[in-house]
């Protein structure tokens, strides 16, 4: 099937959100897109890898909802760079450990958490346009986004991709576990009440299983430079 999409220029500024399940590479692609574009860009899940290092330190249980909550609206954050700062400390390596972000998937099924995170996401667009990853920028933050993506790759593909990308950080990891957590958060993060994990209607899905950063980058460049020209976008998955 065909999905036909049209840039509008009455929108205040351009989005393209890409969407997707944990170590689908999103976050990879999405930088880039926002460097070639010359766009700001949402890491959406550091936000909620920041609520939950937040609530450990404040040690407030998954099931006190309304706490946090609350942290999730009091957070004092600041991106500069390559740091994420939490209460003035760079805690960029922190939210990564594997720990923190089963955590965050945790406490993301809570519809008061999201729902205290969504005014500070869309504070993120601005001129000259936003590139913003996340589980639901298509679906709920942006939903009058000019582009929307939802990237994929087999659960295999994912989890040796986190597996690099741990040891690369310095943390230790196994492949089997990574695994069997991906697959428990992918059935956590699609069937939770609010926000779940799933294609906008409007979405182009592309999977990455087989390709590399560069190639998803220039593709998902293509699709946009063709809505800003006016064309629609005519795509057999």
């Amino acid at each position: 099937m065909s999905v036909v999409t049209h840039y509008s220029a009455t929108t205040p500024a351009p989005v393209v959100t890409i969407d997707g399940p944990s170590a689908s590479g999103k976050g990879t692609v999405a930088q880039r897109v926002a460097d070639e574009l010359g766009f700001h860009y949402l890491d959406s899940g550091a936000l909620y890898r920041l609520t939950a290092l937040a609530s450990t330190r404040h040690h407030i249980a998954i099931e006190q909802i309304d706490a946090l909550a609350e942290v999730a609206g009091n957070l004092q954050i600041a991106f500069r760079g390559d740091a994420v700062l939490l209460e003035g400390h760079d805690v960029a390596h922190e939210i990564r450990a594997e720990a923190i972000g089963n955590r965050a998937s945790a406490l993301a099924v809570h519809g008061p958490v999201r729902a205290a995170l969504v005014a500070r996401q869309r504070a993120f667009r601005a001129e000259p346009g936003l590139v913003a990853d996340g589980r639901d920028m298509g679906t709920v933050i942006f939903p009058d986004a000019t582009l929307k993506v939802f990237l994929t790759a087999s659960p295999e593909a994912r989890a040796e991709r986190r597996y690099k990308q741990l040891i690369g950080k310095g943390f230790s990891a196994n492949i089997e576990n990574l695994l069997k957590d991906l697959r428990e958060r992918d059935a956590r993060d699609s069937s939770r009440t609010t926000a779940p994990l799933k294609p906008a209607h409007d979405a182009i899905t592309l999977d990455t299983s087989a390709l590399s950063v560069d190639e998803a980058v220039i593709t998902v460049i293509g699709w946009f430079e063709a809505l800003t020209r006016g064309h629609g976008i005519h795509h057999k998955p």
